[in-house]
């Protein structure tokens, strides 16, 4: 028995090990999507196992349901509506898609709008909503930019928003909520971080929503001429309720090259396999990335929590 425990302890987290990282290796490091994919800003994995996807404004407002394992598109559903700025897509344990026509990089917009759409039924309706701290359509002070959006998530029967900070040099995001019930809401200003030298782009929570995380980037030009982004995931873990933001945070950087990616999307896939996409531009094609889960120890970040 002495000399039987440890050879079976040994195979037993060796055939664990195996499982996961056979569920890694199904995902590709990294898949090209299809030009119809080109402006992809937004994902999502449903209860169901779909991973769905979205392209930002002119385009259609479509939804393209995307194999990340086999690399294809298997369907596209073109809804009635007007794709403003679609930025990110949310899912509830009902496996409804809430689309964000979030976007508002001139800071101008009156009709900010979040589409409930249920991919079975075909049921969809919507939410309207406003900030509560926004009273100028845009804010005569480009230091007051902070009112696009480019991230989301659902919890607790309420959608999560995360600003875009559009004025250079101020990364504050700050974390907006509204019911996830068709209706017309001023959103509840619930918190803000900075997250240094990074501007938020994309947000998911893991399916035992124990994980949540946000993307982020800056882009900037090397001697004045070459475009080059700098890129990160930042993983939040043990926070109590919705307040994410006051977690413990790991940031873990992306993929990068010589041009500039920008990287618009994050959803866990299966377990400790996450992706995350980017546009195309070029000569950079837009694409689908396998990146790892959160490790069990935090990284000092330099985080700093504070309304603004």
């Amino acid at each position: 028995m002495k000399r039987f425990f440890p050879a079976a302890f040994i195979f037993c987290l060796a055939s664990c090990l195996s499982v996961v990282a056979s569920a890694q290796a199904k995902v590709p490091r990294r898949t090209v999507l299809p030009a119809s994919l080109k402006e992809v800003s937004g994902m999502v994995r449903t209860p169901a196992g779909d991973l769905w996807m979205l392209n930002d404004s002119r385009n259609p407002p479509e939804l393209y349901r995307f194999d990340p394992e086999a690399g294809k598109v298997l369907e596209v559903r073109r809804l009635p509506v007007l794709n403003r700025d679609w930025e990110d897509l949310a899912t509830d344990d009902r496996g409804n898609l809430y689309i964000g026509d979030v976007g508002n990089n001139r800071n101008a917009r009156k009709d900010l709008r979040i589409y409930i759409y249920n991919p079975q039924t075909e049921t969809l309706d919507s939410i309207l909503l406003s900030y509560p701290d926004q009273k100028a359509f845009a804010p005569a002070d480009r230091k007051d930019w902070n009112y696009n959006c480019e991230a989301m998530v659902f919890f607790n029967d309420s959608l999560h928003l995360f600003s875009k900070n559009s004025f250079k040099g101020n990364f504050y995001t700050k974390h907006y909520v509204v019911p996830a019930r068709p209706g017309e809401y001023v959103a509840e200003l619930r918190d803000s971080i900075c997250l240094k030298n990074r501007v938020v782009t994309g947000a998911a929570i893991s399916s035992d929503n124990k994980t949540f995380s946000l993307t982020g980037y800056i882009i900037g030009k090397r001697l004045g001429i070459f475009p080059y982004t700098k890129a990160s995931v930042f993983y939040f873990t043990d926070f109590q309720g919705s307040d994410f933001l006051h977690g413990k945070m790991e940031q873990r950087r992306l993929p990068k090259f010589l041009i500039a990616r920008q990287y618009e999307s994050i959803t866990q896939w299966k377990d400790d396999c996450w992706l995350v996409a980017n546009e195309g531009r070029k000569p950079q094609s837009q694409a689908v990335w396998r990146v790892k889960g959160k490790k069990n120890q935090p990284l000092s970040s330099g985080l700093t929590l504070k309304m603004k």
